[in-house]
């Protein structure tokens, strides 16, 4: 069917969508420049979040570009901003989706959605506070003496970002399973059945991130016994 085909009254219709469609879009896109713009004034106290994990290994990070500290903080502006304008991006989406749902539907969304918030937020601290600096410690012991560590700030901005927001799209499993199931594509008969191979595949995941935090261990115990640049300088001024 065309629109040509259409009544007046249908195109009027669609019409009014497209006009609802398009004040919430323009909404999400100036709350979130808001936002962006307020959050670069506080760029570099993001940067000193998202370097934490790195600091506390006492690595720091290096620009090898004349704009590359520029992009980066615009980078983590927008995201900041996108974060703190997130409830205003939600609403303006809802007020357009709103109208054609049942009130059962609206009920599920009330409720499904600031569990999936967070949910996600949970994942995103916990890859962040719980297996991020493991996994630096990993990669910065691989390197071995030999070799000297210089980390990209851009390089590091994106793993960071990449390796945590998987974590936070695994734990919304919950509320795919919940959907999933009002679809009818699995049941929780389905789900108890394979269970085993579930718990087989937490187990072989699970497995890297214990043996990151045994290698963590040995590397704390040797980085004891071994003494630090500054006590080596040190020892070089008190001998001269």
């Amino acid at each position: 069917m065309s629109l040509s085909d259409l009544s007046p009254d249908e195109k009027q219709t669609i019409i009014e969508h497209l006009e609802e469609l398009r004040k919430s879009l323009i909404i999400s896109v100036v709350a979130i420049i808001i936002a962006a713009v307020g959050s670069f004034y506080y760029s570099e106290q993001i940067l000193t979040l998202i370097m934490a994990p790195l600091s506390s290994l006492n690595e720091g990070l290096v620009v090898t570009g004349v704009t590359e500290a520029f992009f980066v903080k615009l980078k983590l502006s927008f995201l900041s901003g996108f974060v703190i304008a997130f409830p205003i991006v939600v609403w303006a989406i809802w007020r357009f989706f709103k109208p054609a749902l049942y009130p059962q539907e609206r009920k599920y969304v009330y409720i499904l959605l600031p569990i999936s918030v967070l949910l996600f937020v949970t994942g995103v601290l916990f890859a962040y506070f719980g297996i991020l600096r493991l996994v630096l410690n990993f990669f910065i012991y691989i390197a071995g003496s030999n070799l000297e560590t210089m980390f990209k700030v851009d390089q590091y901005v994106s793993f960071v970002m990449a390796f945590t927001i998987p974590f936070g799209l695994v734990f919304e499993l919950p509320v795919v399973m919940f959907f999933l199931t009002k679809l009818g594509i699995v049941n929780y008969q389905m789900l108890a059945k394979n269970r085993k191979y579930a718990l087989l595949i937490i187990v072989i995941l699970a497995v890297p991130v214990y043996l990151l935090y045994e290698i963590s261990i040995w590397i704390s115990k040797f980085a004891k016994r071994s003494p630090g640049r500054g006590e080596d300088e040190s020892d070089l001024e008190n001998k001269s």
